[in-house]
């Protein structure tokens, strides 16, 4: 019998030939200077149409939401038909795919900042880590606390930038609320010490995430929206003073707008998965009322096990699927992996992103 994990599943409105969700990754492979995806995306993409679903390489909302060089974009017009090359061909070969919609805060640089401008967050705290510019890596620039009114704009950015990807042929859009991202940052203690409607309390630091999800529902339904969350993760040098307090007003809060699923990353991003005492990914997945993704360090054994319990409806992979476009077919057959290419991660051409052999091949 086949296990539940390559079985069907319908999330929201989105229909996936399994249960085996690949991923964002950034692979830093845009055109520098329109943020556009090329040719080489194309068959990247299409390579590893064999996933239930595809969750795009973070993808900013407009040029203030960059913070490394080399990522896409998706607030032109020009943007949205590179992309459509990409989502036919990915539904040609019978995969799904949804855009991560993506604004940094105050994960950049002036470098890559329009005009050399500080990088927006929600208070003017620097984060301490480093981004990727045309330099390498480089510590992040102390960024400058958002205004009301550049609140409210990104707020209709990321409705734009939802309605582009409906152009673009999507099925979807997952908002990017996670790993120390703006989203992330307005939500944590570390990052928000705002004493305005979007500071302070719980109720306000959650308020920016909302109205960015009432935004996006309320332009392509909620049924072809996904979030992405990391509420114990330190990534990007984000903390909070009680992870747990929050998230149990964030994650309920999610309900009214029946999202089409909830991405959580279970402990440290692309790190480990054990939790502080009190810290419980349980007990925020059963406030959920949606389909439950889980990531973070899953092989196949782990993932069967999470579905077949019903822990979780879907299973991201992230790594993997860069080494191995046909993840789902080795999974399936227990085959061994191929090896990825740390040299090629980030930046660069065709190698180490369009090379690596399928089993059939290898």
């Amino acid at each position: 019998m086949t296990e539940k994990l390559f079985q069907p599943f319908t999330a929201g409105a989105i229909e996936m030939q399994n249960r085996i969700v690949m991923a964002p990754l950034t692979r830093n492979r845009a055109d520098d200077e329109t943020d556009e995806v090329g040719e080489m995306h194309v068959e990247y993409y299409r390579q590893r149409a064999s996933a239930g679903l595809i969750i795009t390489e973070a993808t900013q909302i407009s040029p203030r939401g960059k913070g490394y060089i080399q990522t896409p974009g998706i607030y032109t017009e020009a943007q949205a038909a590179a992309w459509k090359q990409v989502t036919d061909a990915v539904h040609a070969e019978g995969g799904r795919i949804v855009v991560q919609l993506w604004h940094v805060g105050r994960i950049s640089h002036v470098s890559i900042q329009p005009e050399g401008l500080p990088p927006v967050a929600p208070s003017a705290l620097a984060a301490g880590v480093k981004t990727f510019t045309h330099k390498g890596f480089e510590e992040t620039s102390m960024p400058l606390a958002l205004t009301l009114d550049q609140i409210a704009e990104t707020i209709e950015d990321y409705r734009r930038a939802a309605k582009l990807a409906m152009e673009a042929g999507f099925d979807g859009v997952e908002v990017h609320g996670a790993n120390g991202y703006l989203l992330d940052q307005f939500l944590k203690t570390g990052a928000n010490t705002r004493t305005d409607d979007y500071g302070g309390p719980v109720e306000n630091r959650a308020r920016l995430l909302m109205e960015v999800l009432e935004a996006v529902t309320d332009e392509i339904g909620g049924d072809r929206t996904g979030l992405r969350l990391s509420p114990f993760s330190p990534a990007n040098g984000i903390d909070d003073a009680d992870p747990m307090g929050t998230f149990r007003y964030v994650v309920p809060g999610l309900n009214r707008f029946g999202l089409a699923y909830l991405h959580m990353v279970e402990g440290a991003t692309g790190g480990s998965r054990e939790l502080a005492e009190g810290q419980s990914i349980a007990e925020l997945r059963g406030l959920f009322q949606g389909a439950y993704m889980a990531n973070n360090g899953y092989d196949r054994e782990m993932a069967v096990e999470a579905v077949e319990s019903g822990r979780a409806d879907l299973v991201a992979f992230g790594r993997p699927f860069i080494a191995n476009p046909d993840l789902v077919a080795r999974l399936k057959a227990g085959a061994a992996l191929n090896e990825i290419d740390r040299d090629t991660m980030y930046g660069g051409g065709a190698k180490g992103y369009t090379d690596y052999p399928a089993l059939d091949a290898a």
